[in-house]
């Protein structure tokens, strides 16, 4: 069997993610941060589609609780799988922080750093030595790395170094054979900076005129193209950055 571990997956893209690499027959662990009921729905809803799951609290910003999550983790794959190591990490857990560059303070910069840049480094390193030869390890950029957007500085410039890492990751884990790529999403409707996009109409269709294919983005797009390339025969692409967003600024 294949087996996923998802951070930051009791909602939003990681939610949708995981329920689409179920459907492709692949068992999920995912782990939230302080919603244990709405991850329970999400393990719910995986067991309801036939496959094993389970859930584990994870703070991602906090690298000093690494370690005794590896040992919960390790347990855990034991326990329910008979087995010591897993096939592929899904980097996703995080937050958005809007916030003009004049405005944005040290503590909200430490933040978004923590989670989304330090977090994602050292998670990785804890647990690539228990992710199988031949595995996949996929980051979650965004499309913000390549195009600006006043209000993201902070954000976009934790996504360009988590872009910058998925190809050095790619180089040190070739021998391997451990594909690491990055997946960047455009602008989608989910709670994402308040749910700015979903909630906000003009902002919504600001975005959509920006778009080739004429609207924002839902989970379910991200969702299934994440588990499109990781449940496909991909095995050989690594070190590249591939982008879900209907065409955003092109």
């Amino acid at each position: 069997m294949t087996i996923a571990l998802i951070t930051g997956a009791s909602r939003g893209l990681g939610k949708s993610s995981a329920l689409h690499l179920a459907r492709a027959g692949i068992d999920i662990v995912l782990t939230y941060q302080t919603n244990a009921e709405k991850a329970q729905e999400v393990v719910d809803a995986i067991r309801a589609e036939g496959r094993k799951a389970a859930a584990l609290q994870l703070d991602t910003g906090k690298v000093a609780t690494f370690a005794s999550f590896q040992r919960s983790f390790a347990e855990l794959l034991q326990k329910e799988w008979g087995r010591s190591n897993f096939d592929i990490l899904l980097n996703n857990a995080g937050h958005g922080v809007f916030r003009p560059f004049a405005e944005t303070t040290e503590e909200e910069f430490d933040t978004l750093a923590n989670v989304h840049l330090k977090g994602v480094f050292f998670l990785t390193q804890t647990l690539a030595p228990m992710i199988e030869d031949g595995g996949r390890i996929l980051n979650v950029s965004s499309g913000l790395a390549r195009f600006s957007l006043p209000g993201y500085a902070a954000y976009a410039t934790m996504k360009g170094g988590v872009e910058t890492l998925t190809r050095y990751l790619a180089k040190e884990l070739g021998p391997r054979r451990i594909a690491v790529n990055v997946v960047a999403p455009g602008a989608t409707e989910t709670d994402f900076g308040d749910g700015a996009v979903r909630d906000i109409p003009d902002l919504n269709r600001h975005i959509a005129s920006t778009v080739a294919m004429g609207r924002a983005g839902l989970p379910d797009d991200i969702g299934g193209a994440i588990a499109a390339f990781l449940a496909g025969e991909t095995g050989w692409m690594t070190g590249q950055r591939i982008e879900v967003s209907g065409g955003q600024n092109l």
